[in-house]
């Protein structure tokens, strides 16, 4: 069997679909059933396109009728509201309209005044889901599935190139990955965990014949003002940026669980969150503020921070 690697952009970053197959045009069938997938579900819930559920479930807001969700829809909502439940409300799908008084491109720390201005539409016990119906009861509320549909785009994107009959071989979404299968001859992928200083370098390896791994982290998006760093990762209960860990890894059956399950772990801190991972029984790998690693899952420490790369 041969090698083959897919690039392409999609949900707002890289990926890759890696493909162990008898030849190319097998390959190429596997690998287009994945990028059918991952686009079906880039359509389906970006907040940038017109035609999106999330741009409909928006406009709705303010409106006591609300909106009905497909099967699909009111799966990814159910999650939503477990996630909230089990994270003490940090995890929260509401929280996008941060980015109102938040522009990491402007590089601007925004007054506390206009934070108290947007905290009132953030909460998930502010919508009222009850299946099929979704409320958003008050005008301005937003929900934002770009924290979690990734991961499950790449859960969804594996399992559509195994039900084609590939077995060997990973999806990648910006750096969360679902794999498909081990090597052939049943050894693991190696995965590179990102330096978070140096994102396009590893700082460690983690071993993975199975499941997935997702991460998360203060190196996505983020500014610098007076040498402190304010990173994408916001916590919904207080409107600013998390603080204490600079990344956390989690290894999981599902990359829609270990990608929640980092966030969450990142949003409770330095010590909260490592020990709620640990609760939880999932494998991980935390990055402290000083670059210390720290966690349950195996890894091999990269000497000098070697390129980025999944072998």
């Amino acid at each position: 069997m041969e090698v083959f690697s897919y690039r392409f952009k999609a949900m707002g970053g890289p990926c890759e679909v890696r493909l162990h197959a008898d030849d190319r045009a097998q390959a190429d069938r596997h690998a287009a059933v994945a990028k059918a997938e991952i686009l079906r579900l880039e359509q389906r819930y970006s907040r940038y396109r017109e035609d999106s559920f999330t741009t409909l479930v928006n406009r709705s807001a303010g409106d006591a009728r609300g909106i009905e969700a497909d099967a699909e829809s009111a799966a990814l909502l159910d999650y939503a509201q477990t996630a909230w439940e089990q994270s003490g409300g940090l995890f929260d799908i509401t929280s996008g309209v941060l980015r109102r008084v938040w522009d990491f491109k402007a590089r601007r720390v925004p007054a506390q005044a206009e934070i108290d201005g947007i905290l009132p539409l953030i909460g998930w016990q502010r919508v009222r889901w009850e299946r099929p119906r979704l409320v958003l009861p008050l005008a301005g509320m937003e929900l934002d599935f770009g924290g979690y549909v990734k991961e499950y785009a790449a859960d969804r994107a594996a399992q559509a190139c195994r039900d084609a009959g590939a077995r060997h071989g990973f999806v990648e979404l910006a750096g969360d990955i679902a794999l498909i299968g081990a090597h052939p001859d049943g050894a693991p992928w190696q995965i590179g965990v990102r330096h978070p200083r140096a994102p396009e370098q590893a700082l460690a390896t983690i071993p993975l014949a199975a499941g997935a791994i997702a991460s998360s982290g203060d190196y996505e998006r983020y500014f610098e003002v007076d040498g402190l760093r304010y990173s994408h990762l916001l916590n919904p209960k207080t409107g600013w940026p998390v603080r204490g860990l600079s990344a956390v890894s989690v290894v999981a059956p599902q990359c829609l669980i270990a990608g929640t399950a980092s966030t969450i772990a990142m949003l409770k801190g330095a010590e909260a969150g490592p020990r709620w991972l640990g609760e939880l029984g999932l494998r991980h790998l935390c990055v402290a503020a000083d670059g210390v690693l720290a966690g349950t899952v195996e890894h091999r420490t990269v000497p000098a921070h070697g390129p980025l790369t999944r072998t």
